[in-house]
C-alpha cells in the first residue's frame, strides 16, 4: 500500500463518469500471482510458443524446442508470459487464445487475481505494461550487471495506481479500440507495399523476356524492351568524403542535406550535387539500398550517385535500380561493398521510348505517394495512442516503488 501521508498520483485525463472517484496504490504482487504449472497433461510441441516484442506470442521455432517438454510451463487465456532476460526490451505478452499453450521453463508466467478488492482486468494490465511507469520500472529493476534479469519477485514490486474495475475496463476498451484502428491501418500500408511489389514484377520484363506481363494500353503495340547493361543506362560515381565534425544534426542557414548509404546523415556547409539523383548505398548492411536525393545536397563516399544517360528518365531509373536488388552483387566478407566496375556490367531491360519509362515512373510514384500518406497516418495514430496513454495513466515518477 502507499506510504502514509503520500499523495496518490492521478492521471491527467479521466472519463467523465469517473472524475473524482478514488484510486488505490498497490503493488503488482497484490494483483497477480506467478504460475509454475508444468506440462502434466502432455500438450504437444505444436503448443510451444515464444514471446517477441514486435509480434507478441508466436510459435516457437522447432529447432529451439527441447526434446522433452514435460517441464515447459502452461499458459492459459489472459495469462502473461515473458523471458526474464528480455522483459526490459518489451518482450512480454498476454495470451488471448482459448486453448492452453506452453512456454519455455525459463519463462516467467503470471496471472491476474480475481478476488474482491485485488482485481485487475487483464486487458488493463496489458495496456499498462506499455505505459511510461512500467517502462521506467523494468528499465531500472532486475538482477545482473551485464544482462538484466527480471523475475516475478522483481516485477511484483512494481507499484500501480489502480482505478476501479469499471474504470479499468473503460480505459482498456478505449485503448483496444484504438489498437484495432492502428492494426487495420498497418495492414493497409502493408497491403499497398505488397501491391507495389507485385505491380513492379509485372511492369518490368522477367529475365530473358523482352515484354512485361502488364503494359499500359498505349504501349501494347510499341517495340520490345531492350536488354543492356547499367553503364549504358547511367553513370555511377561515389560521393565525396566529409568528416563527422563537419556534419551537423540540425539544418541551419547555408547548410545542405548530407546523404550516406542509408539515408540522411545530417547537414553540411557544402554540396556535391544539384538536381535529382538516385543514390545507391555501397557498404554495410544497407548495401544496395536505393534512395532519392533532390535539390542541392552532399553525397558521402558511402553512396553511389547514379546519373541517367541521355534518353533515360531519372524516376524510372530509380525504380529500376531498386528492382535489381543490387545488394546481391556486393563483394567482401567483413564489410560487403559494391564496386562500380561490377555494377556497370549488371543487366537490365529498357523500354524503347522515354515516354513509356515516364508512364511507368508516374504510376509507381503515385503509388509511393499514397503509401507515404497512409504510413504517415499510421505514425500519427501511434503518436496519438502514446499521448493518450500518457494522460490515462499516472506519470511514471509517481508510480514506481
Amino acid at each position: 500500500m502507499a506510504k502514509q501521508g503520500a499523495k496518490t498520483a492521478v492521471p491527467r485525463l479521466r472519463f467523465p463518469e469517473f472524475v473524482g472517484k478514488p484510486f488505490r496504490e498497490v503493488h503488482l504482487k497484490d494483483l497477480t500471482s506467478e504460475s509454475i504449472t508444468r506440462n502434466v497433461d502432455g500438450l504437444s510441441t505444436k503448443s510451444v510458443m515464444g514471446v517477441t516484442k514486435a509480434e507478441g506470442i508466436v510459435p516457437m521455432e522447432e529447432r529451439l524446442i527441447a526434446s522433452d517438454i514435460a517441464r515447459y510451463k502452461v499458459v492459459q487465456k489472459d495469462w502473461f508470459a515473458y523471458n526474464p532476460m528480455r522483459l526490459n526490451i518489451g518482450s512480454i505478452a498476454r495470451w488471448q487464445g482459448d486453448s492452453d499453450i506452453l512456454v519455455s521453463p525459463d519463462y516467467v508466467v503470471f496471472q491476474c487475481s480475481k478476488g474482491l478488492g485485488s482485481e485487475i482486468a487483464p486487458a488493463y494490465l496489458d495496456h499498462f505494461r506499455q505505459s511510461g511507469a512500467w517502462e521506467k520500472f523494468v528499465t531500472e529493476g532486475g538482477d545482473g550487471s551485464v544482462r538484466v534479469r527480471i523475475y516475478y519477485k522483481d516485477l511484483a514490486r512494481l507499484q500501480v495506481t489502480l482505478p476501479s474495475l469499471a474504470e479499468q475496463k473503460k480505459i482498456a476498451d478505449c485503448l483496444t479500440s484504438l489498437d484495432e484502428v492502428i492494426a487495420v491501418q498497418g495492414c493497409k500500408v502493408e497491403a499497398l507495399k505488397a501491391h507495389k511489389r507485385g505491380l513492379m514484377q509485372q511492369l518490368f520484363p522477367r529475365e530473358g523476356e523482352t515484354r512485361p506481363r502488364l503494359r499500359f494500353p498505349e504501349f501494347r503495340d510499341a517495340p520490345e524492351w531492350k536488354w543492356t547493361t547499367l553503364n549504358r543506362v547511367c553513370d555511377m560515381q561515389a560521393g565525396k568524403f566529409v568528416s563527422a565534425s563537419e556534419i551537423s544534426d540540425e539544418p541551419g542557414e547555408g547548410t545542405y542535406s548530407c546523404y550516406g548509404g542509408n539515408g540522411l546523415r545530417g547537414f553540411t556547409k557544402s554540396f556535391t550535387h544539384s538536381g535529382v539523383f538516385p543514390l545507391i548505398g555501397r557498404q554495410g548492411a544497407l548495401c544496395g539500398n536505393v534512395q532519392f536525393a533532390k535539390g542541392e545536397f552532399h553525397a558521402t563516399e558511402h553512396a553511389l550517385v547514379a546519373t541517367p544517360q541521355a534518353g533515360v528518365n531519372v524516376t524510372w531509373l530509380y525504380y529500376t535500380l531498386g528492382k535489381l536488388e543490387l545488394n546481391k552483387y556486393a563483394t567482401g566478407q567483413a564489410q560487403p561493398g559494391l564496386s562500380v566496375d561490377v555494377l556497370k556490367s549488371v543487366e537490365c531491360s529498357v523500354p524503347a521510348t522515354e515516354t513509356e519509362q515516364k508512364r511507368i515512373a508516374d504510376c509507381l510514384s503515385s503509388l509511393d505517394t499514397r503509401i507515404t500518406a497512409e504510413a504517415d497516418l499510421l505514425a500519427t495514430l501511434k503518436t496519438h495512442k502514446q499521448g493518450l496513454m500518457q494522460q490515462l495513466f499516472p506519470a511514471p515518477e509517481a508510480t514506481c516503488a
